[in-house]
């Protein structure tokens, strides 16, 4: 190295010196709370997700936040959902998570109880949003102790699908569909559209005399899964429509799993799959409800608002979304999920994260999510838009709103959550697969699900 070349380097070192004493001295840090503005430049910040149809329209929200935020690169990356949440725990010990991650209720308790999530309290008493401008009850959903640790980015309602080919071919109409309803005694009129809708290799129906349930062609209904500890799509709905209730408040770890009501609706539901009417694990194996409902061997399931565009991509028959069943309650009833942003606590960026996380929680981010027709964003009254987008492709998923208007329930938060859904989704298989009864088994695992929750 030269003389000339020696002097350079020092003066730029000692440049940077000064330039890094003035930055820590002179203006705030990342954990003190700076404005976005002042921070150091050709910062990378990761943005984590699973939904590969939503990465290019939260690349939309980076590439309009790196502009506002000159030096400042935002890179969303996509992983599919279980190797997103295997990643996530390793980058936690590891110290090389994402700065930002989309985040599941599932998830919330357990990374509560780890401390792997920032407090945005004080965040969001300095910046707000200070007058709630997301859809109702979903902030609510991502606080622990009243402390918030995520801003909702959308949410989702569950609703029915139905193969409409089989459903005419059947001698039946959506309207008939639209006004169903249900009890968990004889499954009323939605019971017998489920058995109408039902084949055997004979042709024979459901209803009919002389169906054979051991060579069916056409189910009439399939629950998704077993649906672990909350049920989304499989049975919550049903349940809730009855009266009962997951737990009085959350955090609440007294899951009522073993509710007569509770164990009355699961027990139905098993007995579809005895009479024939919707497919055993045994039956299907590892075939997905998706692809047995795009292949035509089921005409209807319940499923959720993220579905809408996956179906209408693949579906090779007319299909539509109903309303679920009016229950013994007399009303519909519907989980309404959220999913949110939230920042990891050992991030080294966590100003420029929450300014992030802050600007895709906004309605000038989710406004561009909106026409996509993807998501149904967080922000009151967007979720139209998304709607609208949707009804332009040729999908009617107005249901989707309707629904988020009647009667919603938000997911069971309790410690544990972890082992919780593993127990759960462990009885409840063996439940619907017809191993073990539903009185059998539920007041069991609501006990052990008490012992869990109670656990240090």
């Amino acid at each position: 190295m030269t003389v000339q070349a020696r002097k350079a380097w020092t003066w730029a070192a000692v440049g940077l010196a000064l330039w890094f004493l003035w930055w820590a001295t002179g203006s705030w840090t990342a954990r003190s709370g700076a404005a976005a503005g002042s921070a150091a430049p050709h910062v990378t910040l990761r943005h984590t997700l699973w939904d590969a149809n939503q990465r290019p329209l939260y690349q939309q929200c980076a590439s309009a936040f790196e502009a506002a935020h000159p030096g400042v690169r935002v890179r969303v990356e996509q992983l599919g959902w279980d190797d997103y949440w295997t990643s996530l725990a390793t980058g936690f010990v590891a110290e090389t998570a994402p700065d930002v991650f989309t985040h599941h209720l599932t998830r919330f308790s357990e990374f509560v109880e780890n401390g792997v999530m920032l407090d945005l309290s004080p965040l969001m008493a300095r910046d707000g949003p200070h007058d709630d401008p997301y859809e109702p009850g979903l902030l609510d959903m991502w606080r622990a102790e009243g402390r918030p640790y995520g801003l909702p980015t959308d949410w989702d309602t569950i609703a029915l699908v139905v193969n409409v080919d089989l459903l005419q071919a059947a001698g039946l109409q959506l309207a008939d569909l639209r006004r169903m309803d249900w009890n968990p005694q004889d499954g009323g009129s939605l019971g017998r559209v489920i058995a109408r809708l039902t084949q055997d290799e004979s042709g024979r129906r459901g209803d009919e005399t002389g169906f054979d349930p051991n060579r069916v062609r056409v189910y009439g209904w399939q629950t998704p899964a077993s649906g672990g500890m909350m049920g989304q799509t499989e049975w919550s709905h049903f349940a809730v429509s009855t009266g009962w209730r997951f737990q009085s408040r959350p955090w609440d770890g007294d899951l009522a799993y073993g509710d007569p009501r509770f164990v009355a609706t699961l027990d139905w539901l098993a007995n579809l799959a005895r009479r024939g009417l919707a497919p055993s694990s045994e039956r299907i194996g590892r075939i997905s409800a998706d692809t047995m409902f795009l292949t035509g061997r089921t005409a209807l399931m319940p499923s959720g608002a993220w579905m809408v565009g996956h179906f209408a991509r693949h579906a090779k028959f007319r299909h539509a979304w109903v309303p679920l069943p009016i229950g013994p309650s007399g009303q519909r009833a519907s989980m309404r999920n959220s999913l949110a942003l939230s920042v990891w606590s050992g991030t080294r960026h966590a100003e420029l994260a929450w300014q992030y996380v802050r600007f895709v929680g906004s309605r000038e981010c989710q406004a561009l999510i909106a026409p996509h027709g993807v998501v149904y964003p967080a922000i009151r009254g967007l979720a139209a838009s998304a709607v609208a987008a949707q009804r332009a492709r040729g999908v009617d998923a107005q249901v989707f709103l309707e629904t988020a208007r009647g009667l919603t329930f938000p997911p069971p938060i309790v410690r544990h959550a972890a082992e919780v859904n593993d127990l759960m989704a462990t009885t409840l298989e063996r439940v619907l697969s017809g191993r073990v009864t539903a009185a059998q088994a539920l007041p069991e695992a609501q006990r052990r699900v008490q012992a869990l929750t109670a656990g240090p």
